[in-house]
């Protein structure tokens, strides 16, 4: 465990903390905001929390690379306020247990956060510092809606796209986009001398230099987005897939310039809210399919297909492109994700809990409800997916997305090559061998031939795994 030298701030007689998680920003910040018109000195943290570091395979891994950026950022930007960041290491509740005896806290503030883990860890927290008589508070700030805020009429959640944007659109108003001034109040930051950072090694990671996608809405980009986001050879899409992870820019400004800009954009950004509320409303989704049925598909998990597969050599151009962009940058194009995900659950028939975590490991962007749901999506198994029976052709969708080849030339250049991989399967018979599979699974069930109602007929096809 490590927590910086807390002399500096023993002499303040109370303090309150503000908890950087997913929001890493000092602008447009809700729970932040919060903290500092509530409070006098306002102590921003953040905890290399060690229960997900532990996971983490690669020492110079992206994600810790982009966090440790941002927040070099957010400790320089203090500066001129006289103040600074705390970083720490090691189990959130064990750092709490030492500030709580050692500072005189009034008062913890943090921003909400959906996913399962994170709502055990915030429980703890909250149990630990009302022990010592602690309020911790949290605020909504990486979604426009959260929880049950936008429900069916009969109080159902939405498990259905198209009518849940509906019902997202007819509730917004005005004031769920407008900023929090955070800055406005930000004399209300603690004083103090600046606080040692801990270092990337002393924490068993390696400090590299990444080329992470600019923190910049591009509205050229935007306005363009909804005929050039499926060409995964031009720069169609935002990018910004990682800064909403992260929380380095405020979804309120995303939606404010979606809803000047470009309406598809905007449903993009609705999908990331509905599958985040898919994960708090079904936390089940995060081990089991969605519907429980697809759980009963026998797959084959060849596990030198999907070693094939994961290294970019299944002898399919397209797929392999995309999985070397995705080893070699951790980002994927969205159009990838659904070509590379239907390629290893309907044409190698394995086990999408597979490609799920593989993609959990590699990608910058990486955000349970997102992955999770753009997975199940591409298996027929999530709510509102693509039917079982839906199963790309990776040479159809070369022809239709890639025509020109310019995305297989940047990622696989070597496609030509007489040497190249011979396809790993011939995707005529994987496709029966699939829908076999799938059918023997569902036949008990008759979900296959289940009517669908009026919002899955509508329903807009997109996996929403980034934007």
């Amino acid at each position: 465990m490590h927590i910086p030298p807390l002399t500096a701030l023993q002499h303040y007689t109370s303090l309150t903390i503000f908890w950087f998680r997913r929001d890493l920003r000092l602008a447009d910040n809700h729970g932040l905001y919060r903290a500092l018109t509530n409070h006098e000195h306002v102590l921003p943290i953040f905890i290399f929390d060690t229960n997900i570091l532990a996971k983490l395979e690669e020492v110079a891994d992206r994600r810790v690379n982009f966090i440790y950026e941002q927040l070099q950022a957010i400790y320089s930007a203090l500066q001129a306020y006289q103040s600074s960041l705390c970083v720490c290491y090691g189990h959130p509740v064990a750092i709490y247990k030492e500030l709580a005896v050692k500072l005189k806290i009034q008062a913890v503030y943090a921003n909400h956060d959906y996913e399962p883990y994170a709502r055990e860890r915030d429980q703890a927290i909250q149990d630990l510092l009302a022990a010592y008589h602690i309020p911790f508070y949290t605020f909504k700030d990486q979604v426009i809606f959260e929880k049950n805020e936008i429900m069916k009429n009969d109080g159902e959640s939405y498990t259905v796209y198209t009518p849940y944007m509906k019902k997202w659109k007819a509730t917004l108003e005005p004031h769920h986009t407008q900023p929090f001034d955070t800055l406005a109040h930000a004399k209300h930051f603690l004083k103090t001398t600046p606080l040692p950072l801990i270092l990337r090694k002393d924490m068993g990671f390696q400090a590299q230099v990444y080329d992470f996608p600019p923190k910049v809405i591009d509205t050229q980009v935007i306005q363009q987005y909804d005929r050039q986001r499926d060409i995964p050879g031009r720069q169609g899409t935002s990018r910004l897939s990682v800064h909403f992870r992260f929380g380095t820019i405020s979804i309120r400004q995303a939606i404010r310039v979606a809803q000047q800009t470009n309406e598809v954009w905007l449903n993009e950004l609705i999908w990331r809210n509905f599958y985040m509320m898919i994960l708090w409303h079904f936390p089940y989704v995060a081990n089991r399919s969605f519907k429980p049925a697809y759980d009963a598909v026998a797959w084959g998990n060849d596990e030198a297909q999907f070693q094939a597969w994961s290294e970019g050599r299944t002898g399919y151009p397209i797929v392999d492109a995309g999985m070397h962009e995705l080893n070699q940058t951790g980002y994927m194009h969205n159009r990838l994700r659904m070509i590379t995900a239907s390629f290893l659950t309907k044409d190698l028939l394995i086990d999408w809990r597979w490609g799920e975590a593989y993609f959990g490991k590699k990608l910058l962007d990486y955000e349970l409800s997102s992955n999770n749901g753009g997975w199940q999506w591409a298996a027929g198994s999530g709510c509102d997916a693509a039917p079982y029976f839906r199963i790309f052709n990776p040479t159809a969708q070369t022809q239709k997305f890639d025509p020109d080849l310019a995305y297989i030339k940047r990622w696989n250049p070597t496609f030509q090559d007489p040497d190249y991989p011979k396809p790993i399967v011939d995707h005529a018979v994987a496709r029966e061998q699939a829908l076999r599979a799938y059918r023997a699974a569902l036949e008990s069930e008759n979900w296959y031939s289940k009517p669908a109602s009026a919002g899955e007929r509508h329903s807009v096809a997109r996996s929403g795994t980034s934007s």
